[in-house]
C-alpha cells in the first residue's frame, strides 16, 4: 500500500513539475482564472436554482460575460507581445527593466479576484455564512491590483 502511495506521489509530482515547465508560473495562474471561470458559474447556478430564479437568458448572459473576459485577457496578451515587440527592436525606446510580460498577468490576476468575490456572493446566496475580512480582504487586493495598473 505505502509503495503505490509512494508511486502516486511520484507520478503527480512529475505531472505537475512537466506541466510547470511546459506553462511556467503564468501558466498556472490561467490555469486558476479558468478554474475560478468555471466555480462561478457552477456556483451561480446553484444559487440561481436553490432561490428559484434560474433563467436561460440569465444563463447565457452569464456565459457572453465569461467569453468578453476571455477577450479582454486576450488583448492584454496582445499589448504584451505588442510592447514587447517594441522593447526589443526600436532602439529609440528603452526601460530601466526587462519587459517580457505585464499587463497579461495583472488583468488576470483583477479577472481571478473579481472571480473569487462573485464565488462569495453565490455562497452566500446558496445560504453559506461569507465572513466579512474574506469580503474586504478579496475588495482590498482587487483595489491594490488596479491601482498598479493604473500607476503605468
Amino acid at each position: 500500500m505505502t509503495e503505490n502511495v509512494t508511486a502516486f506521489k511520484a507520478i503527480v509530482t512529475t505531472g505537475l513539475a512537466a506541466l510547470t515547465a511546459l506553462w511556467g508560473w503564468f501558466g498556472w495562474l490561467l490555469l486558476l482564472w479558468v478554474g475560478c471561470m468555471i466555480l462561478d458559474y457552477a456556483t451561480g447556478t446553484g444559487a440561481a436554482m436553490k432561490n428559484s430564479e434560474w433563467k436561460s437568458s440569465t444563463a447565457r448572459e452569464g456565459i457572453w460575460h465569461k467569453v468578453g473576459c476571455i477577450v479582454a485577457v486576450l488583448v492584454a496578451a496582445g499589448a504584451d507581445l505588442l510592447i514587447g515587440f517594441v522593447v526589443a527592436n526600436i532602439p529609440a525606446v528603452t526601460l530601466p527593466f526587462e519587459y517580457s510580460v505585464f499587463l497579461c498577468p495583472l488583468v488576470v490576476v483583477w479577472y481571478i479576484i473579481t472571480e473569487l468575490g462573485s464565488i462569495a456572493e453565490n455562497a452566500a446566496a446558496m445560504g453559506a455564512p461569507v465572513p466579512e475580512f474574506l469580503k474586504k480582504a478579496l475588495q482590498k487586493t482587487k483595489d491594490a491590483t488596479e491601482e498598479v495598473g493604473n500607476k503605468m
